[in-house]
């Protein structure tokens, strides 16, 4: 399993802006809704690798769940130690809730233990290959909890380059059938199909569920400012089609999900 392939701390400027914008927060709001359904009752006790500036789990200690936060950059650490006090004041139960550690996916502390969700979103498209990733997270996950893993649509590659009208290099992607372009935060990703990432998942010991397709129909849209109507509007289209064939398989990202039975 290799490590990211690029310093997601010199990048942290375009995570803020892409999460602050209403294409971001698209993204966090449908895995996030999803994610939520999928959990135990709170407090669940969840890990969340690759947590960036913090966005999921601040979300999820909202929730009122447990949340380890892991990334191997401190920039994006403090980032978003700084996002969880502002977002969950300083009373001590909201404190005790989220812990931060710095490690990246190949070098996480032994002494974490397993959770009842671990969630790994925009990591494994940086990765020089996910399959390692996924058996490595479907080790931490505790009997009867969900690995949530979102990450880039290998079928998608060039859609979001022929809708916003550059045809020359949606051709050039579609032709070649890559697996690989660029991402919002300007670096290049790897994208993967959803069958192999559900198959990783068993060969782990976990039942896939419904994988999700992210941004089906706004991808494209950097300029995009709704207003909040037009915003929810747009959720709840993009949420319907997240679960239908064939709208699924044009998104952007995928986010799937496997559990661990409860019981062997």
């Amino acid at each position: 399993m290799a490590s990211p392939n690029t310093d997601f701390g010199a990048a942290g400027a375009s995570c803020a802006r892409h999460n602050a914008s209403a294409r971001g927060r698209l993204r966090h709001d449908l895995v996030a809704r999803r994610l939520l359904a999928e959990l135990p009752g709170a407090p669940a006790r969840v890990l969340d690798v690759g947590c960036g500036d913090g966005e999921m789990t601040l979300r999820l200690a909202r929730a009122g769940h447990r949340v380890t936060g892991v990334d191997p950059s401190a920039d994006m650490l403090a980032a978003a130690a700084e996002r969880l006090a502002a977002g969950l004041g300083v009373r001590s139960d909201h404190a005790d809730r989220v812990r931060l550690r710095q490690a990246d996916l190949a070098s996480l502390p032994a002494d974490l233990g397993v959770f009842d969700a671990v969630c790994c979103h925009g990591v494994l498209m940086h990765l020089d290959d996910s399959a390692a990733a996924v058996l490595r997270l479907a080790g931490l996950v505790a009997p009867g909890g969900v690995l949530s893993v979102l990450t880039r649509n290998r079928g998608a590659t060039g859609v979001r380059e022929a809708l916003r009208g550059d045809y020359r290099r949606a051709r050039e992607l579609i032709e070649a059938g890559a697996g690989e372009s660029v991402g919002n935060l300007g670096l290049g990703t790897r994208g993967d199909d959803p069958a192999r990432l559900d198959a990783w998942a068993a060969a782990g010991g976990l039942v896939p569920l419904a994988w999700q397709g992210v941004r089906v129909f706004h991808d494209h849209r950097d300029d995009w400012r709704p207003d909040p109507a037009e915003y929810q509007a747009a959720l709840e289209l993009e949420w319907a089609a997240s679960s239908r064939d064939p709208y699924r398989g044009t998104a952007r990202l995928v986010h799937t999900l496997a559990r661990r039975p409860a019981h062997p």
